[in-house]
């Protein structure tokens, strides 16, 4: 079943990116528009993106892919609670509620949202520079350059804020550290991506923050 509808999508890879593209154009207009409803419809975003994501290439599916996402998974939830909770890792940030459903003042979603930038960062960077420890090094990079960005329109969208509104170097510090961790436990793991659609989305992502920086800050 997932198998068909991975071929599927793959088979009209073309519309499911215009789709996406056309998803954060109006995602950008109805933030500009109506903020407090398209905040409210931002977790469903995302794990749509994130589904997405996925169906568009049925080797994440296979158990070795699920075991890495599964890792990257809790471990990022870990590093989010004892850095929401001790403010020893990132710094001293609060979440909001935006994101959903919190466990010990972590947002659940923060967990999947680290999955789907490791794998689309990786997605776009393997193209790039193929399966090796420069594509992991860049990527990395790149997850530092994303979050540069978010958070600028974190705290605008009620996803998270810092004590005094004051991002420290230690969050982008601590991000790459992590992002690099991240990053090579898919290469240790052996998880390649030709998933065109994550690539895609990564850009779609930053371009939107992007967007909502300029309109609403």
């Amino acid at each position: 079943m997932i198998d068909s509808i991975s071929n599927y999508l793959k088979q009209y890879k073309l519309h499911v990116i215009g789709v996406v593209i056309l998803f954060y154009i109006v995602g950008v207009i109805g933030i500009a528009t109506s903020q407090t409803l398209f905040i409210a419809l931002f977790p469903f975003a995302l794990v749509l993106s994130f589904l997405t994501m996925l169906l568009c290439d049925s080797s994440v599916f296979s158990g070795r892919v699920i075991a890495g996402f599964t890792l990257i998974f809790f471990l990022s939830i870990l590093f989010e609670v004892i850095g929401v909770n001790t403010h020893q890792i990132f710094g001293s940030y609060n979440y909001g509620e935006a994101l959903g459903i919190k466990v010990l003042n972590t947002p659940l979603l923060i967990g999947l949202n680290w999955v789907m930038l490791v794998y689309s960062s990786a997605s776009l960077t393997q193209k790039v520079f193929g399966d090796n420890w420069l594509s992991v090094l860049v990527a990395s990079g790149m997850m530092v350059v994303y979050d540069l960005v978010l958070e600028q329109v974190a705290p605008l969208l009620k996803m998270w804020s810092w004590d005094q509104g004051v991002v420290p170097f230690k969050n982008y510090l601590d991000w790459f550290i992590i992002a690099l961790l991240f990053q090579a436990i898919l290469k240790l793991m052996k998880i390649k991506s030709d998933n065109s659609v994550a690539s895609v989305i990564f850009v779609c992502q930053f371009v939107f923050f992007v967007a909502i920086l300029i309109l609403i800050k």
